[in-house]
């Protein structure tokens, strides 16, 4: 039995793993760095201490790791705030969902950029519990945040559902106990492990429905 459900922000609500993406990896070559192939995957779900510290040490950035966060988050904000890439449907989705339980977010962006883009998408009174990773000990995969929403929400994290779309996002959700519906970005597959750890996989967020959430177990 499902008494709340979870969602993970981006690539769930907005799209903004390639705005992620192309921000940083144009701040990594215009510092020296050096995007690597494996890059992306391992950023995704990473605190936003976690992933300035990764730019900054291991991809050669020649900036420390405090002004590679203040910086990419910096441009991130600009870029919502000329738009912020609302996935179609995503905002009826949370809704309908908010009509039947109560609802958590549990994001690896930093808290400014969570306020942001749940107040362009009107969605910021829908969360009864919102947190960054950057307010946890560690990021995703670990499952610091989920266990953290779910305590504020007074939930046993065993009956919450999560909704996810990046492996490591699955990882965390499936280690703290939470049956996971995956959503995964078409230019970001899941990793095979983390698919198995899903209950659910979808091909799109318009698929996710209350009768999809209240099956799981």
């Amino acid at each position: 039995m499902v008494d709340a459900v979870i969602f993970d922000l981006d690539g769930v609500i907005v799209d903004s793993e390639p705005v992620w993406e192309e921000v940083r990896r144009a701040y990594v070559a215009a510092h020296g760095g050096t995007w690597q192939a494996d890059t992306q995957r391992r950023l995704m779900g990473m605190s936003t201490g976690e992933w300035s510290r990764y730019l900054s040490g291991e991809l050669g950035v020649d900036r420390t790791a405090e002004q590679v966060a203040t910086e990419v988050v910096e441009e991130m904000t600009r870029r919502y705030a000329q738009r912020v890439p609302l996935i179609d449907g995503a905002d009826h989705v949370v809704r309908r969902l908010a009509g039947r339980w109560p609802l958590g977010l549990a994001s690896s962006s930093p808290a400014r950029l969570i306020e942001a883009a749940l107040a362009a998408t009107g969605l910021t009174d829908v969360f009864g519990a919102t947190l960054s990773t950057e307010q946890t000990t560690h990021g995703k995969p670990a499952p610091d945040v989920y266990l953290a929403v779910a305590a504020r929400l007074g939930v046993d994290p065993a009956r919450c559902a999560a909704i996810e779309d990046s492996s490591n996002g699955v990882r965390s959700a499936a280690a703290a106990a939470m049956a996971v519906v995956a959503v995964p970005h078409g230019s970001y597959p899941l990793d095979p492990d983390a698919e198995r750890l899903a209950a659910v996989v979808l091909g799109a967020i318009g698929e996710l429905t209350p009768e999809t959430v209240a099956a799981l177990t």
